[in-house]
């Protein structure tokens, strides 16, 4: 999703920057603009004096436009944060015995995780993600758990037999993970 964000963002702002930077040369070199444009002749200013005087004694003013600016620094602090937060691990190094190492895809780990992990007796489905870094990924597995099921022997099957043959199978010393259940909705069920 960032990088769509980035983008949509990215591309606005260059378009707007285009029309209305070479709007401003044209006008500056004195070639035809259109009728609607306010600035016309080579001697005008994008702001007269009247203009940035205007609503300077309004109550409402002040408030407004430290709101604005409150809300663009608010919004170009979340963007910057977001360009720093990883996403998924794209892959995992394995340990083949000979020194060279080889690569893993991380959507093929997790979506080996994932399928026996939603295998697992009680669970609905999983869906997993690996963070961290490539030598010492970390997962975060999010499962739905039937009605019937036990929370406790969910996890410890998923611990015991999901996580612990993905922890093998990619010669990992560790791989710590971060499970979140969530009930199944269901309808109620009716006693005679």
């Amino acid at each position: 999703m960032i990088k769509t964000a980035n983008r949509v963002l990215l591309g606005l702002a260059g378009l707007v920057l285009v029309a209305v930077g070479g709007a401003v040369l044209a006008t500056g070199l004195g070639l035809d603009v259109p009728s609607w444009w306010p600035w016309d002749g080579t001697d005008d200013v994008l702001l007269s004096k009247a203009d940035r005087t205007r609503w300077r004694d309004e109550g409402w003013w002040w408030p407004t436009v430290i709101a604005v600016l409150a809300v663009l620094v608010v919004l170009a602090l979340w963007w910057f944060l977001a360009q720093l937060r990883r996403g998924r691990l794209a892959e995992v190094l394995v340990d083949s015995g000979d020194g060279e190492g080889a690569l893993l895809r991380g959507r093929a780990l997790e979506d080996a995780l994932g399928d026996e992990a939603g295998a697992l007796d009680g669970v609905s489905g999983a869906k997993v993600a690996l963070t961290g870094r490539r030598t010492a990924p970390r997962a975060r597995v999010r499962m739905l758990i039937e009605p019937h099921a036990s929370p406790g022997l969910a996890l410890r099957g998923l611990s015991e037999g999901a996580l612990t043959h993905a922890r093998t199978s990619a010669g990992l010393d560790e791989l710590p993970a971060e499970v979140r259940m969530k009930a199944v909705k269901h309808r109620a069920e009716r006693v005679n």
